[in-house]
């Protein structure tokens, strides 16, 4: 069972690789014309929250036998902190101190959660803190796709909703679910769970409104008009190539915030 365990936290950690790095689209072009334009960079301080709380659970002192969970947001810890530092250096001044405070507020928030767990508690009361906190913030996480799928509902089109992405949500998921159920984890186990029926509907609704047009009007008007932040990523085309037009959208699109929670 060890072993089986171990498979998956392995395909689970190269899932969630694959997920931190799919931004990297969205900051060279913030890079090449040196502005954010108008992204947030909201989406990165909290997952780099989320991944601070997840790393610290997956310590040996904090919860045995989950290293993996570890090295994979460690890892999303030093890729997220990047994206924050690129986000800092191109933003306007006013977004740019908005952007610190809530860095500030990030780093608060986990080493308070860090500091009374190895000063004020001990064994399974100190599991019991910081695999609460990684859980919540992951769920919180998990949920913030659902814009997407309601704006897919809405303009019967896909267009904003990538299937590779959805595809990882749901593998990353599944192989975080299944790791923390081998392990008996409930702290993993519950919010991969909610991960993995997130991205399993999320590919029922690409397989119905895959070869749907819906409404472009409607659904430019409702991507302009949505307040919850995504990711820029690329389209593929039916050849299985990338189709560059779509990545140049701009402010036009909306963008997809999807991302690793373990």
């Amino acid at each position: 069972m060890d072993v089986v365990r171990f498979i998956f936290g392995i395909l689970g950690n190269a899932t969630a690789l694959f997920l931190f790095l799919s931004p990297m689209v969205t900051f060279k072009r913030i890079i090449q014309k040196k502005s954010t334009e108008d992204f947030s960079g909201v989406p990165y301080n909290t997952t780099m929250l989320n991944c601070l709380l997840s790393a610290w659970y997956g310590l040996p002192f904090i919860s045995p036998n989950n290293i993996l969970v570890s090295t994979i947001n460690c890892t999303g810890v030093v890729i997220e902190g990047v994206y924050v530092m690129i986000f800092l250096i191109f933003a306007p001044p006013k977004m740019r101190i908005r952007m610190f405070g809530l860095l500030i507020v990030v780093i608060a928030i986990f080493s308070t959660i860090a500091f009374v767990s190895l000063l004020a508690l001990h064994g399974e009361d100190r599991e019991l803190l910081c695999g609460l906190a990684a859980a919540i913030c992951s769920i919180a996480m998990y949920a913030s796709p659902l814009a997407v799928m309601r704006l897919v509902i809405k303009t019967k089109s896909v267009e904003y909703m990538p299937f590779l992405l959805s595809l990882f949500v749901f593998l990353c998921g599944t192989s975080w679910f299944i790791y923390g159920l081998l392990g008996r984890d409930l702290f993993l186990a519950v919010p991969n769970g909610c991960g993995t029926l997130l991205g399993a509907l999320q590919l029922i609704l690409y397989a119905i409104y895959r070869n749907s047009k819906g409404n472009e009007i409607d659904a430019n008007n409702s991507a302009r008009d949505s307040s919850v932040e995504m990711e820029e990523t690329s389209h593929t085309n039916g050849n299985g190539t990338t189709n560059n037009k779509d990545l140049e959208k701009g402010n036009d699109q909306v963008h997809q915030n999807i991302v690793s929670q373990v």
